[in-house]
């Protein structure tokens, strides 16, 4: 089948017309993963996508990343995680509130799970309840803003290894926050700052709000190095805001795709239901691992 594609943006990213995620075949789905590639960013409106439903489009992408065992057993429970102010009993949580400010750590541009033994190759990411207005979620194309960054930068950067953990972008937020368990349970993880897509040959930075010391570099250096490309990719000519509708589904490239949620009224609840499918060697994982 031909997919019937709409660009979101000039540099990247595609909104796929006349398609139900629930109903894709497997002819289908070949046509969607191209699209993944070439594109990075992919989005559906007017999806009708239940927990199981969802669960099933993430497996054909590759192993579910589940945070208890790393990667979902055939026949594991799994419940699908949720980005939201919503408490377990159903209130809004304030604003100084620890979950909130997790939610604002995301607030910083990042991929996936950088600060995990495996990555994530992308995020199924799906509208449950939105806001009035403001609460986007801002996607910036690290092929192309890679592309373009001046060959000095990408001189330092090329053949070198970036540190990550998980506290690390907590602390931007809150000392408190980055001190909790679930933000410590990992080591820290080194990935190369750029990874080449196995499938179209495209380079894109690789670096994340995780990120906190080049190898090889002292710390002053490294941390700036990574902001200043950071800064770069993240320019507004390689940013697409995306202002969420109930029933949207947005899957994009965490390879090649920073992203970053966006401030509202916190009083209003939101709700995104989110499963991250974890990279393979078949995604260009086992050259991430070391310089060689």
């Amino acid at each position: 089948m031909a997919l019937s594609l709409t660009a979101i943006h000039e540099r990247f990213g595609v909104e796929v017309h006349d398609i139900q995620l629930a109903g894709l075949t497997d002819e289908g789905f070949a046509d969607i993963r191209d699209a993944f590639e070439r594109h990075s960013l992919l989005l559906f409106r007017n999806q009708t996508i239940d927990d199981a439903t969802h669960i099933a489009l993430a497996k054909r992408f590759g192993a579910i990343e589940n945070r208890q065992d790393m990667t979902l057993k055939a026949d594991a429970d799994f419940k699908v995680p949720t980005v939201s102010n919503l408490t377990k009993n159903g209130t809004v949580a304030d604003e100084s509130d620890l979950q909130t400010l997790n939610l604002k750590a995301n607030m910083l541009w990042h991929c996936d799970s950088t600060f995990l033994p495996i990555p994530a190759l992308t995020n199924i990411l799906i509208a449950r309840t939105v806001t009035k207005e403001k609460g986007h979620t801002e996607f910036a194309t690290s092929r192309a803003g890679w592309a373009d960054m001046p060959e000095v930068m990408k001189n330092k950067l090329r053949g070198r290894m970036a540190r990550h953990h998980y506290a690390h972008s907590r602390a931007r937020i809150s000392e408190e926050l980055s001190k909790l368990p679930e933000f410590n349970k990992w080591p820290e993880r080194s990935w190369k700052t750029v990874w080449t897509n196995p499938v179209t040959g495209d380079e894109a930075l690789y670096l994340a709000s995780h990120a906190f010391a080049i190898e090889g570099m002292d710390a002053e250096e490294g941390s700036q190095l990574i902001d200043e490309a950071l800064g770069f990719v993240t320019q507004p000519e390689y940013v697409y805001a995306h202002a969420w509708r109930e029933d949207d589904v947005v899957i994009w490239d965490q390879r090649a795709v920073l992203h970053r949620a966006t401030p509202w009224n916190y009083n209003e609840p939101r709700k995104l239901s989110s499963i991250c499918v974890s990279a393979s060697s078949e995604d260009g994982l086992d050259l991430m691992r070391s310089i060689g």
